[in-house]
Parts: structure tokens; sequence; C-alpha cells
């Protein structure tokens, strides 16, 4: 009886810490995601999303309209587009977005493009190895709401101080269903890279 009682308790307690570990993280990816950490830094960071033979999805367009937002403002000298070619593109996600940012009025010497990674880990591993080149210590990353935690944990992991400055507009952030849904998903893969150290989604 002692030892059912041990295990019933034991077995409660590590369901109580996974709960209190998913709710822990679920509330700070929602807390970043409302937040806005612009302020001077190196380089502005945008992630890459999809693109259609070099025009960015709309989702990816929101991104380099806030980074350019950025720019204007004078926070970064530069912006950096992330992201790979998938299989039989003409163009990398990154390549898409120097171009809609150069055709807005970026000149192209304050654009880098870093056309590496087909998901979020491998692209900022790809951006803090330019960033050792380049000299540069500190981003701030433009990606959607629910997905800036997870960005900017891996950036600094890889040795980049980083802040985050969302977009708060566009399909991602339209409804409350959409919402929820993103930030279970953001809540999963977040934990999955803490304890595994890899990425579990392509975003």
């Amino acid at each position: 009886m002692g030892v059912t009682r041990w295990i019933r308790r034991a077995v409660a307690g590590v369901v109580l810490i996974a709960v209190v570990l998913v709710a822990g993280t679920a509330l700070r990816v929602w807390h970043v995601a409302r937040a806005d950490e612009r302020q001077p830094a190196d380089a502005i960071v945008v992630l890459g999303a999809a693109q259609y033979n070099g025009t960015p999805s709309k989702v990816f367009a929101y991104r380099l309209a806030q980074a350019k937002e950025l720019y204007d403002e004078g926070v970064a000298p530069r912006i950096v587009t992330t992201g790979g070619r998938a299989q039989g593109d003409a163009y990398s996600e990154a390549e898409a977005g120097t171009g809609w940012l150069t055709e807005n009025g970026v000149p192209d010497s304050d654009t880098v493009t870093v056309p590496e990674g087909n998901d979020t880990l491998l692209s900022l591993e790809a951006v803090a190895r330019e960033a050792d080149r380049q000299g540069w210590e500190s981003a701030v990353i433009v990606s959607d709401p629910w997905h800036s935690l997870r960005a900017r944990t891996m950036l600094e992991d890889a040795g980049v101080e980083s802040w985050t400055s969302p977009t708060h507009s566009g399909p991602i952030v339209q409804t409350r269903g959409t919402q929820a849904w993103y930030i279970t998903r953001e809540t999963a893969a977040l934990l999955y890279y803490h304890l595994l150290g890899a990425d579990s989604v392509r975003s």
C-alpha cells in the first residue's frame, strides 16, 4: 500500500511539473509575442517564409515591411534576410526577401543575404556565422509574434545578443483560433529545442 501511494505521488508530481513547464513556456511565448523590443543594434534579421518565384508570400511580405520600418527608423544600418532554397526553387527565401527590400527603397549595400537553412535553427546559425565574420554583436529579429521567443532564444544561444520586433498584422495574427494554434505549436517547438537542441518545425 505504501509503495503504491508513493508511485501515485511520484506520477502526480511529474505530471504537475510537466503542466507547469508547458504552461510557463506558453506564457513566455505569449508575452514575447506582445512585446516590441526594438532598440539600436548591429543588424535587423528578418526570418524567411514562403516565396513564389522570387515574390514573397503575404506572411513574408509583412515581415519584410516590418524590417524596413525598423531600418527607416535607424534601428540598425543593415537588414539581413534569411532562408534557403527548397528543391526546385529558382530563388531562396533570402534572395526573394532582399529583392523585395531593394524594390521598396532599401539600398542594396545595406542588405545582407544569407540563403542558408530550411528551418529557423539552421538559418539563425548561418546568421551567427555571418555576424562573427562581420563583427556584429547584436540584432533585432523580425518574425511573426508567436515565433519570436524561439528565434531569439536560438540566436542568443548562437552567440548574438538579440531582441525582437514582431509583426502585429497579417494572416497569422488575424483570429483567436489562429493565434491559439500558433502559441501551441511554438510552445511545443521551443520545448523540443530545449530538450534536444534541434528544430522541430520549418519556419
